[in-house]
């Protein structure tokens, strides 16, 4: 199936007061999904703690089980590089219904005035999910998903798992597919024309692989990283030499990278220019400093002048004081 992406954003993050709150519920794969998020940590701990969990226990048949891959992301809004993440592959079932990370990042790191976690009091979580096999029934039944193909039964690695499956122009895929290939077909309606495979497993490999590509390039330029645009040009050449004819997808991905390249070159240059203004900022707060040792000297000066000036003015009133003296008498010197 590939992964599927679901983002959680916390708004008023600092001013959560419950131990744990839960997500609203997504649908992934089929299945009911809900995050987890511990605030203040599990038990108090000086982690914050984020799990996925399976959305409606209630209502799952005794002996349900999901084979899951997950990627469990707090986003770093100013560096995606920053961004904390975990993943793991593992069976959710009766006993355990919810996974995740006890310790997926210090408080002390997520609340820091500028580390980029806690942006406009609002904290940003992505979970990614692969629903690899399902044992029991789908959350989010056919007709809820609008799928008006018939559907067909596949075992899955011969172990009994079944899993349900929809024919779309000669491929199989998931009824949480079903919508966005049957839009690929309509507005690309030779895109399979010259597909060499026949195994089932490698047509549905290869839409999962399209479908991947192309949610690669929905992101956001934030989230979009260049090893992300690196494997997707292998994505691409991957789906060219098994026969697609994707020209308008090879487009698409130069313009993302044209875009992408624009924004590495506009951060480089803000960089620089940072680095330029707080070297500016740096000499204008020297020549201030230095300017005011001046003003502190030209003032000292001022006031050695003035006493300077009153002490000429107090010998100019003794001089003048004497020479106005009458001179001496004959009985003043004897």
């Amino acid at each position: 199936m590939g992964y599927e992406k679901s983002t959680w954003v916390i708004k008023n993050f600092s001013s959560l007061q419950s131990d744990f709150i839960k997500s609203d519920e997504f649908v992934i794969g089929g299945c009911k999904w809900r995050l987890v998020v511990y605030p203040k940590g599990y038990q108090n701990a000086n982690d914050l703690s984020l799990h996925l969990m399976v959305a409606n226990l209630n209502t799952l048949p005794c002996g349900w089980k999901r084979l899951t891959k997950y990627r469990l992301t707090v986003v770093n809004q100013f560096s995606d590089q920053l961004s904390q993440r975990r993943e793991a592959e593992l069976w959710l079932d009766e006993k355990f219904p919810c996974n995740g990370s006890f310790e997926m990042i210090s408080l002390t790191k997520l609340n820091a005035k500028e580390g980029g976690f806690l942006v406009n009091n609002e904290v940003k979580i992505v979970v990614e999910v692969d629903v690899l096999q399902v044992i029991g029934k789908l959350d989010v039944s056919e007709e809820s998903q609008e799928v008006t193909q018939p559907l067909k039964r596949i075992k899955l690695n011969g172990d009994g798992v079944v899993t349900s499956s929809v024919d779309v122009n000669g491929f199989q895929v998931l009824p949480s597919q079903v919508e966005s290939v049957n839009r690929i077909f309509e507005r690309h309606p030779d895109m399979a024309l010259e597909f060499r495979a026949k195994n089932q497993q490698v047509k549905t490999s290869c839409i999962n692989v399209l479908l991947n590509l192309i949610e690669t390039l929905c992101q956001s330029l934030q989230d979009l990283s260049i090893d992300d645009l690196g494997q997707a040009e292998q994505a691409l050449t991957y789906l060219k030499n098994s026969g697609f004819k994707v020209d308008w997808l090879e487009r698409k991905l130069e313009e993302v990278k044209e875009k992408k390249k624009e924004e590495q070159i506009g951060k480089t240059r803000m960089q620089e220019l940072e680095k330029d203004l707080k070297l500016f900022k740096q000499k204008c707060s020297d020549i201030e400093a230095l300017l005011e040792k001046e003003k502190e000297e030209l003032k000292d000066l001022k006031k050695k002048c003035s006493d300077t000036e009153a002490l000429l003015e107090k010998e100019k009133t003794k001089v003048l004081a004497a020479a106005r003296a009458p001179p001496l008498t004959l009985n003043d010197v004897v």
